[in-house]
């Protein structure tokens, strides 16, 4: 089973030591370094192999925001915060999590299950092949095609470099930015309502200001900056 390598950086020794004793609960996590200063972790970062940051975001002189923008070439960045406001700023670096403390284990759970989840993304997504006509496009998944309707995708969902698709029946995975994807011929419909997730509008059910609500009672978050997109939902 393939070890992820992880550090600990929080300048609360409570929290600290949380977050230790939930690491050492999951086999796959091994712990290179725990800090108490984000100054102190910069070494380690240039010289190890890091897959996961576990950072706190409120620390003095170098904050957990600053620490990631050094270290933007690891994977894997979960915020865990006593500081929620610092959500959205935190996804535009690429953070794959954001907790906001008091940290609980069914909490991290959830976390260690996203992360497995993009490891395992980042091994087997391949490359996303356009359709050959009309309402159709092709997902590479191994040696075979996956043929999927345009019109049964509920949204995308954007893990850095690779894009989810999500029906009702399935999630794809293919190898492009969601950035990139919307920009294509075959995803003109899809509407953008977040820097993570672009939504078909015949699929929202609510629309609120922080998040709308599709007809599968899955809720997604509205950006700040995308609010205006709202407008072609409704």
């Amino acid at each position: 089973m393939e070890q992820f390598n992880c550090i600990i950086v929080d300048d609360d020794e409570i929290d600290r030591l949380t977050v230790l004793s939930f690491v050492k609960k999951f086999p796959r996590l091994k712990l290179l370094g725990i800090y108490d200063s984000a100054e102190k972790a910069l070494e380690i970062i240039n010289t190890e192999k890091i897959d996961i940051l576990f950072l706190d975001i409120d620390m003095p002189s170098l904050s957990g925001m600053d620490f990631r923008k050094k270290a933007m070439h690891i994977p894997v960045c979960i915020f865990i915060t006593a500081h929620p406001e610092h959500a959205v700023e935190s996804f535009e670096l690429e953070t794959l999590d954001f907790i906001v403390k008091p940290l609980k284990l069914d909490r991290f759970a959830q976390t260690m299950k996203r992360i497995e989840e993009f490891m395992e993304i980042k091994l087997k997504a391949t490359l996303f092949e356009a359709s050959i006509g009309g309402d159709t496009i092709y997902i590479k998944e191994g040696h075979e095609q996956t043929k999927v309707k345009l019109h049964e995708i509920l949204y995308l969902e954007a893990l850095k470099d690779y894009t989810l698709i999500i029906t009702s029946h399935k999630r794809h995975c293919v190898l492009s930015s969601i950035g990139t994807l919307l920009k294509e011929e075959h995803f003109q419909s899809f509407i953008r309502i977040h820097r993570s997730y672009a939504v078909q509008k015949q699929f929202v059910k609510k629309i609120g200001t922080q998040e709308i609500e599709l007809n599968n009672s899955v809720l997604i978050p509205v950006g700040r900056s995308y609010k205006d997109n709202l407008s072609l939902i409704a």
